[in-house]
């Protein structure tokens, strides 16, 4: 064998060892603009941090090695234990530590949920399913802290920022983290054909006896599940200890197999007449667990446009070193016009994204509530969307190596299906955005006034808005739902990037996303815009 045989040439070099905040100018820029300037310096360490090869390396082992489930023990007494890679409990300290689990709850500070929302996209580059039983637990407070009852017990624990591996009664634990069970086999979506059971306890607890087909992260000290009580679909708080310091009969029947998400773990379990306390009325629990959604469902807009940001990382670096045909990759003008596809769909990710998170900061403005309600739903029906495809396009770039399973790009194009998935489907987003406008007509004229906000008005902006504003007059028909909110998310993106992001970017943007032969596949830009600083801009190292 020749010596150059084994010599390895025109390969890059891993992208590690760089920080992941300061090198994304969306990211940097939007933290100031949405209002959280203060957290540039905690975010600059967190993107250090997360950027070195040792983390990307937990990522790689937590999802190499996924959870084990022991549900019994040798002399088969019930465990209903999961055991899990000493990665994933490393990645999960570093989360706690940073509070992505309860910060802006622990800390209503203006920019508290911007500064949450940059962290948690840069620890979606690093590794997501790390992510569900943080986006549970923060969406969990807020519900809780309604109930006086488990306020005085809970709450001090799950806003600890110190991270409770061990298998305990709540007394006994440092901190706590909370799960939740909706989804039956024979529902799917449809929650209100649950059938589990919830009988009242003469000491005002309930006993609850079903099923749920998808229990995320059965490991957690709590859950909230909804069951059928007397008095219709309610919610309820179903911790894994009793407070007689026994374990709750919940029983963990195997794990799922899943495509992805493979560092976390999702159970199918049984219920066999276990301890639950009632949150909120009997047949309020559908409107209950949504206050819960409201924010798992924007953490699933977030998850994904940290994976987009790091595979558009991930490809541009490789373009950068990999020579073909005579010439860098980065130098050929299709290769360009593909990565500067990609980097228009992550920057306009990222800024919606902080947009929203912003008027999470503002919960006591009416026309900031209600674009938030209006544009979550939207923004996770279309940003959850397009990350597969931006993924399967960043593997494409980076050819063979991208396709196996140790590249990022792989494991993040099989993650980020979940998104979709999880927290109502594309469909059901698309009806929560006909409801919202059916409920609060007021929510039109917050929508259209934000995009009002834009000066100069691009003539190709301007005509998409109008045909929008005329698509609102009258109600929509359900088949419609999808056509209708990927418009309005497209318009709300450029409106965003007319207003903030480079001109050359913004006008990028508009001529494909806006204009009429746009055929949504990456790399199709017309040849006449100024791509090179796009994709300069995508990755500042």
């Amino acid at each position: 064998m020749p010596p150059s045989a084994r010599e390895v040439l025109n390969q890059p070099p891993p992208l590690v060892d760089y920080n992941l905040f300061s090198s994304d100018a969306a990211l940097q820029e939007g933290v100031v603009r949405e209002g959280a300037a203060w957290a540039r310096e905690p975010l600059f360490h967190c993107g250090a941090l997360l950027g070195r090869r040792d983390s990307f390396e937990l990522g790689r082992l937590a999802n190499r090695y996924p959870p084990l489930l022991h549900g019994f023990d040798a002399q088969g007494f019930r465990l209903d234990e999961v055991e899990f890679h000493p990665a994933w409990h490393t990645l999960m300290r570093g989360i706690v530590d940073r509070g992505l689990h309860c910060a802006p709850w622990e800390e209503p500070r203006p920019g508290a949920h911007v500064a949450r929302a940059a962290a948690f996209l840069l620890q979606a580059q690093v590794e997501a399913g790390t992510l569900c039983p943080t986006t549970m637990t923060f969406g969990a407070i807020p519900v809780l802290s309604q109930h006086a009852g488990l306020t005085l017990d809970w709450l001090p624990t799950l806003c600890s920022h110190d991270y409770d591996e061990r298998d305990l009664p709540l007394a006994q634990k440092h901190g706590g983290l909370v799960g939740m069970g909706m989804t039956e086999k024979q529902g799917g979506s449809d929650v209100r054909s649950n059938t589990t059971r919830a009988e009242p306890s003469a000491d005002g607890s309930y006993r609850l006896s079903g099923h749920k087909w998808f229990f995320s992260v059965p490991q957690s000290d709590a859950h909230l599940v909804l069951a059928q009580a007397p008095g219709g679909l309610s919610c309820f708080f179903l911790p894994r200890w009793l407070p007689d310091g026994t374990r709750n009969a919940v029983r963990l029947l195997r794990l799922k197999d899943k495509l992805g998400n493979r560092s976390n773990a999702s159970a199918e379990v049984e219920f066999d007449a276990a301890y639950a306390v009632l949150l909120g009325e009997e047949g309020r629990g559908v409107p209950l667990i949504l206050e819960m959604g409201g924010h798992t469902r924007f953490d699933c807009l977030l998850g994904s446009t940290g994976m987009m940001r790091q595979v558009l990382a991930q490809a541009v670096h490789h373009c950068r070193h990999r020579r073909a045909f005579g010439q860098r990759l980065i130098e050929q003008p299709l290769m360009l016009n593909v990565l500067a596809d990609m980097a228009l769909e992550t920057e306009a990710a990222i800024t919606l994204a902080l947009r929203l998170a912003r008027a999470g900061d503002a919960p006591d403005d009416e026309g900031e509530t209600l674009l938030r309600r209006l544009l979550v739903p939207a923004g996770k029906y279309w940003v959850c969307k397009r990350g597969p495809e931006l993924a399967a396009e960043a593997m494409e770039v980076l050819g063979g190596n991208g396709y196996m399973a140790e590249s990022v790009a792989a494991r993040a194009y099989a993650e980020m299906p979940v998104n979709s998935i999880w927290e109502g489907s594309g469909n059901v987003m698309c009806l929560d955005v006909l409801r919202t406008l059916a409920k609060h007509p007021r929510a039109r004229d917050v929508l259209l006034a934000e995009l009002a906000q834009v000066p100069g008005r691009h003539p190709l902006y301007r005509h998409a808005l109008g045909r929008l504003s005329d698509q609102l007059q009258c109600p929509v028909a359900e088949a419609d739902a999808r056509h209708l909110v990927r418009r309005m998310v497209l318009l709300v993106q450029a409106g965003l990037l007319l207003r903030h992001a480079p001109e050359a970017l913004a006008e990028a943007f508009c001529a494909s996303r806006l204009g009429e032969d746009w055929g949504g596949s990456f790399g199709s830009l017309p040849s006449t815009l100024a791509l090179a600083p796009i994709v300069k801009r995508a990755l500042v190292i």
